[in-house]
């Protein structure tokens, strides 16, 4: 899908990545289920200093009921912002997909790069202890969290899609494009997938710190609230620093 970043580099899996980048997840296909690899769940002393941990887990996707849309502005521009997606589970189980850009080893996170395509792109999937935390308790990000209107059937479909995508990039690199192939970007093409030309490629995209009014408008996000409101109800940060050590983490930051 996408090749060359602007500035001519060639997409690789093969440098000296960042440890807690450095193993790429894939999946496997049996039946109903789906075996996932590499499941990532650090943990964390500092936002720069944890212990990587990977697991692998099966999922059933009968059981796949829900999935979350979650927004986490920039401090210093909050017009921009990263965007992931959390599927939950019957049984309480949830996976969090974040496409980042994949740093090589002390490699720090520079927009311009980022715009002119020196990076390469990456799907991490997580144990929302890991993805969540990182940037609630210890990057002291604002995180919102919003439940999406998907049905069960719908949430299957993402899954899939995602999952998909994730096994593409494992096998072909792709280089990381802050106008047209970052997390949101991502998340688009995939709702787009399932419906097409749902969400239109605007402003709203392009600054995502922005992209949970778009989706609310859109009728993606639960609109029984102003969406003011439901803002200050998605954001969990003072939820996930009180059940930070809670086996329900999850369970509660959505209480």
């Amino acid at each position: 899908m996408f090749g060359l970043g602007c500035a001519g580099v060639r997409p690789s899996h093969y440098r000296d990545w960042s440890p807690d980048q450095a193993v790429l997840p894939y999946c496997e296909f049996l039946g109903d289920r789906v075996h996932v690899h590499n499941i990532r769940n650090c943990t964390y002393l500092t936002d720069k200093s944890y212990v990587v941990h990977y697991y692998d887990k099966t999922f059933d996707l009968n059981q796949l009921e829900s999935v979350d849309f979650i927004v986490v502005p920039f401090r210093s521009l909050p017009s921009l912002a990263h965007t992931m997606l959390s599927f939950g589970f019957r049984d309480g189980e949830r996976l969090a997909a974040s496409v980042e850009v994949r740093r090589q080893r002390g490699e720090e996170y520079s927009l311009a790069s980022a715009l002119l395509g020196r990076y390469e792109l990456m799907y991490v999937l997580g144990d929302e202890r890991d993805l969540i935390k990182l940037r609630t308790n210890y990057r002291k990000d604002d995180v919102y969290l919003y439940r999406s209107r998907a049905t069960p059937e719908q949430a299957r479909a993402l899954f899939v899609d995602v999952m998909n995508r994730v096994n593409q990039l494992a096998v072909r690199p792709e280089s990381y494009d802050l106008l047209r192939n970052n997390c949101t970007t991502n998340i688009m093409r995939h709702v787009n997938h399932l419906a097409p030309n749902k969400v239109p490629y605007g402003w709203q995209v392009l600054l995502p710190g922005h992209s949970d009014r778009l989706a609310y408008d859109l009728g993606l996000l639960d609109t029984d609230l102003p969406f003011e409101e439901a803002k200050r109800r998605a954001r969990i940060n003072d939820l996930a620093e009180h059940y930070a050590n809670d086996p329900d983490f999850s369970a509660k930051i959505r209480r």
